[in-house]
């Protein structure tokens, strides 16, 4: 054997095998890889009162128990009320609001009055030119401030694909607290329509009950990825979009609106937000501050599932318990395992 040429052989096979372990181990350490990683776990916003109502924000991990299907599951991660957010705001610019924009930027305006200075906030648009991003993450509230002055449109409401959207962009967040607040009729454009197929088939008696709201594969791919992300999502839902304030008495178009309420409540109840109904336009700048206070009531709380890798499409019912007995905690009632 010629050494003479093996020996840079050698030097050249070294160097490539260097090559793929650095590969590999740049790999390793990029956001996908910890996202995977982290849907083991199941995440839960979890808020708490007393009998008389009031925020408890002052306690800690040993204070919870968590449950899934009844039995005891031990924390993973804690986080108290206090952590940052990452936050979307989404305002709905399509048609249906287009006589109410200044009453809706001023109360967005005050939103961020009332976040903490940490809360890391984006701002998205949806109307009918599809989606997007009028700022992203950022703490520096002037030029998210600057950004919600922007939102303007007309059109369709994409707002399922607004959601995805918004979700996408928190899963390049890392592992912070995650919420969307999103101001909306509910009515989204492409759901109305196949709503309306279903109600124009139906017999006049079954016309209320025709929609299956929670049978929806928009809403159900929504509550999926913000199951594994853990976010929270909190509605406000506008007056335009309320079934019993319709200009005209209609069946089929009361049960569309119905329809599209009962997903906005689907949205808030399963991933531990609220929802929050706009009854008149000037109670907005009531309630934005009223959700950026439940978001600083919340805790975060992380556990490992008893059968992290069943994906079996299967319920599993959460039920949280507090150490002292006068106090009550609220979180999503479960999760689909899929």
């Amino acid at each position: 054997m010629n050494l003479g040429h093996t020996r840079p052989f050698r030097a050249v096979l070294s160097f490539a095998v260097l090559l793929i372990v650095l590969a590999v181990g740049v790999s390793a350490q990029q956001p996908d890889d910890t996202i995977v990683f982290n849907t083991a776990l199941v995440q839960l916003n979890v808020g708490v009162v007393d009998r008389q109502g009031r925020a408890i924000t002052t306690l800690s991990r040993n204070d919870f128990k968590v449950y899934e299907d009844g039995v005891l599951r031990p924390i993973a991660t804690f986080e108290p009320t206090e952590s940052p957010f990452s936050l979307v705001m989404m305002l709905d610019m399509s048609g249906s609001t287009i006589n109410f924009r200044q009453q809706i930027q001023q109360s967005a305006l005050r939103f961020l009055d009332a976040l903490a200075p940490d809360d890391r906030v984006a701002v998205v648009e949806f109307n009918g030119k599809g989606v997007k991003t009028l700022l992203g993450f950022s703490t520096d509230r002037r030029r998210t401030a600057y950004a919600i002055t922007l939102a303007t449109g007309a059109g369709s409401t994409p707002l399922y694909d607004a959601l995805k959207f918004s979700l996408d962009e928190l899963g390049r967040e890392g592992k912070r607290r995650k919420a969307i607040v999103v101001l909306t009729d509910g009515v989204d454009t492409k759901q109305k329509d196949a709503d309306r197929v279903i109600v124009q088939k139906a017999l006049e008696s079954e016309v209320s009950t025709a929609i299956k709201p929670e049978v929806n594969s928009q809403l159900i791919s929504v509550l999926n990825d913000a199951d594994r992300q853990g976010v929270a999502i909190f509605p406000l839902a506008l007056p335009s979009g309320d079934p019993k304030r319709l200009p005209l008495s209609d069946s089929l178009m009361t049960a569309m609106y119905t329809a599209a309420r009962t997903r906005l409540e689907l949205l808030a109840n399963r991933t531990g937000g609220q929802l929050h109904e706009v009854r008149r336009l000037d109670e907005l700048a009531k309630i934005y501050p009223i959700i950026a206070a439940e978001m600083r009531s919340l805790y975060t709380i992380a556990y490992r599932p008893q059968n992290p890798g069943a994906h079996d499409g299967k319920w599993r019912e959460i039920r949280i318990e507090v150490a002292r007995a006068e106090l009550v905690a609220r979180t999503k009632p479960g999760y689909y395992a899929r």
